[in-house]
């Protein structure tokens, strides 16, 4: 499966104005860096990643339609996958929010 175009131009939309961003090609999809930290990716499987702090990752699983993102059987810790994607600037505001607090690389 390759990744939903319109989802990322939606999310490029969104971080028009935020400085230092590149987006790179990775497992099919396409994701979105600031700084050199991956904040949101339009999945090659479908859906939103979204980086978050980890420690808020059980309440957003819990309040959210998002769920833990799993790669290879392995549950990403710090990682949220969404689909459907309900509330996109949300969810884009949260990943730039938590990689705005990592140094850059």
């Amino acid at each position: 499966m390759t990744f939903d175009e319109r989802l990322a131009e939606q999310i490029r939309e969104r971080l028009g104005s935020v400085a230092n961003v590149e987006e790179k090609r990775i497992f099919g999809g396409i994701a979105f860096m600031v700084d050199g930290n991956m904040a949101v990716a339009a999945s090659g499987n479908g859906g939103l990643l979204v980086r978050v702090d980890p420690a808020d990752g059980e309440a957003l699983i819990a309040s959210t339609h998002a769920r833990p993102m799993e790669m290879r059987g392995r549950t990403m810790m710090g990682w949220l996958r969404v689909d459907p994607v309900d509330d996109l600037d949300a969810w884009v505001e949260r990943g730039l929010a938590y990689v705005r607090t990592l140094p850059p690389k």
